[in-house]
């Protein structure tokens, strides 16, 4: 969005990332301008929507959702390719967090097909990472930039984030990914582990078939026999 500070105000701002808490001036922590040329590469030119925009962001996606206008996780996400910068805090007035952009990154993928490519901060510990990520998302680049200093008011002049980040790729072009982003930080494929996740789904339903028809054929039987006793009773 380029949001990285979704709580709602003016003045100094306090939220929990990853565990940590970041003080903040500035509530519009944008992509910086070579990360968003990357990301139009792996797309081949453009982004066809930036869900989560602001009047400062150097996205320039052919759509954008931006607050207070339109709330990018109420809209749908029919576009070829997203690019997902989110609020990495808590929109309390909203009550939603990063997990529900995670989801909508995945349901956009499995919906519409959409390529995704998402800047977070890396959280392997958590459960939207477990969920959304491991077993969901294609690749991930851990980026070399361990403090990635994001775009603040026009400017690289800053800190830098207090965390990690990666890119997140949700996507059938891992090729054109790592080719991009190698050159960022280290990228790994999760295909493996998104085919487990998808055998592990497989076997889950495929056993609770096999309980709902085994249930299915006990009921069946009791009221076969019930109808037995009724009948020799006469």
């Amino acid at each position: 969005m380029d949001l990285f500070d979704a709580v709602a105000g003016s003045g100094r701002a306090s939220t929990d990332f990853a565990g940590r808490s970041v003080h903040s001036q500035s509530h519009h922590w944008c992509t910086p301008p070579q990360y968003v040329a990357a990301v139009k590469r792996v797309f081949g030119g453009e982004i066809g929507l930036d869900p989560c925009s602001n009047r400062e962001s150097v996205v320039k996606a052919k759509c954008e959702f931006m607050l207070p206008e339109t709330d990018g996780l109420a809209e749908e996400w029919n576009f070829p390719s997203i690019y997902v910068n989110p609020p990495y805090g808590a929109d309390r007035a909203r009550r939603t967090t990063i997990r529900d952009w995670f989801a909508k990154c995945v349901a956009s993928r499995t919906e519409y097909g959409s390529q995704v490519i998402a800047l977070v901060p890396v959280a392997t510990n958590t459960s939207h990472w477990k969920q959304y990520v491991f077993g969901a998302a294609d690749a991930v680049c851990f980026l070399y930039d361990t403090r990635l200093r994001f775009l603040v008011n026009g400017n690289t002049d800053n800190k830098g984030a207090p965390m990690a980040c990666a890119m997140i790729y949700w996507g059938d072009g891992f090729t054109a990914f790592e080719s991009v982003f190698s050159a960022f930080g280290a990228v790994v494929s999760l295909e493996s582990l998104k085919k487990s996740s998808q055998n592990a789904r497989q076997r889950q339903k495929a056993k609770e078939m096999f309980l709902f028809d085994f249930n299915s054929l006990k009921l069946r039987s009791r009221k076969s026999a019930s109808g037995e006793r009724v009948a020799s009773a006469y």
